[in-house]
């Protein structure tokens, strides 16, 4: 059995993959390294969305149907709100808020955001271990045909309609790994890239320096699953962001982002047909069902890739 698994993880995906993974590997084995280029400052808050999206699904209490936020959440808070600014476009729950003033508080006193993430877990009783990407800010800005928007208004306040042109990583050149990042990528027994968008998702983990460099040095496979199955994604923008940036929309597109440090690739059996192409850029292709409709599918799809990994 592999003692030590680390996952590079963007949100609703990730967390979905995660939860069947806690099915097949202990918790405690495993690490997350989270995405933060989502994290947006709102209402004098902090919001870091994947990371709560992972956290919340890993403790038991995310909402299954919606992929993220917590299950039963109220929004009276959010309503109340709307008196007072039209600025209400982010869904925050009213339990969901507790985590963030929280969060704010903890950095507003000058605890790191590692420290502030670990105690999240703690509290919630989440026995796997989490690490934000980079305790240093990262913002992903996006240069689209409604100008130029930060992650967040993109995708929610604008519903992920522009056609997007550029990608940014604000602040990744001056970041550092977050403490024990690089560390979780080369003693992991395998490393994998959940199925996360690779531009917005798994990007800003990879533009931290060293990073991508310990993801080719690491003497564990790599191994990384597509999210996208015949040319589309199953949830979220990848597709459309692919093909406006010049890669394509298939599979094949992750693979090539990916080829210079990945092992192992999962290929949805819709895209068998990719499999001579993706195994040109001298990766190892596993094909197998990748769409995660419940429990019993996301435990069967990291089964396949901890197979593939141990083989």
């Amino acid at each position: 059995m592999l003692r030590r698994v680390t996952v590079l993880a963007g949100g609703v995906g990730a967390a979905r993959f995660l939860d069947g993974l806690t099915q097949v590997v202990p918790p405690e084995n495993i690490t997350v390294i989270g995405n933060t280029g989502d994290d947006v400052e709102l209402h004098g808050l902090t919001i870091c969305p994947d990371l709560d999206t992972v956290i919340y699904m890993l403790a038991g209490l995310g909402d299954q149907e919606r992929g993220w936020g917590l299950a039963n959440e109220t929004f009276h808070a959010l309503e109340s709100l709307k008196r007072f600014t039209n600025e209400t476009w982010f869904q925050l729950g009213d339990r969901d808020l507790a985590t963030h003033i929280f969060r704010s508080s903890l950095l507003r006193c000058g605890f790191p955001l590692s420290e502030v993430t670990a105690r999240i877990v703690r509290s919630l009783d989440v026995r796997s271990t989490i690490l934000p990407m980079s305790d240093n800010p990262v913002r992903t800005w996006l240069g689209t045909d409604a100008g130029r928007l930060d992650f967040q208004t993109y995708f929610v306040k604008h519903h992920a309609e522009p056609e997007v042109r550029t990608v940014d990583f604000i602040g990744a050149d001056e970041a550092a790994p977050g403490p024990a990042v690089l560390q979780a990528i080369a003693e992991a027994d395998a490393v994998i890239l959940a199925p996360s968008n690779p531009v917005i998702s798994i990007g800003p983990i990879l533009a931290v320096p060293g990073i991508r460099e310990t993801l080719r040095e690491t003497s564990a496979p790599v191994l990384a699953i597509s999210p996208i199955i015949g040319g589309k994604a199953i949830k979220g923008p990848a597709a459309a962001m692919l093909e406006s940036l010049g890669h394509g929309a298939s599979a094949l597109a992750v693979a090539k982002l990916y080829s210079d440090f990945v092992d192992v690739f999962i290929l949805d059996e819709t895209d068998r047909d990719l499999r001579p192409e993706v195994e040109q850029l001298e990766m190892r292709t596993v094909v197998c069902p990748t769409i995660m409709k419940g429990l019993p599918e996301k435990s069967a799809l990291a089964r396949a890739v901890l197979g593939a990994a141990n083989s």
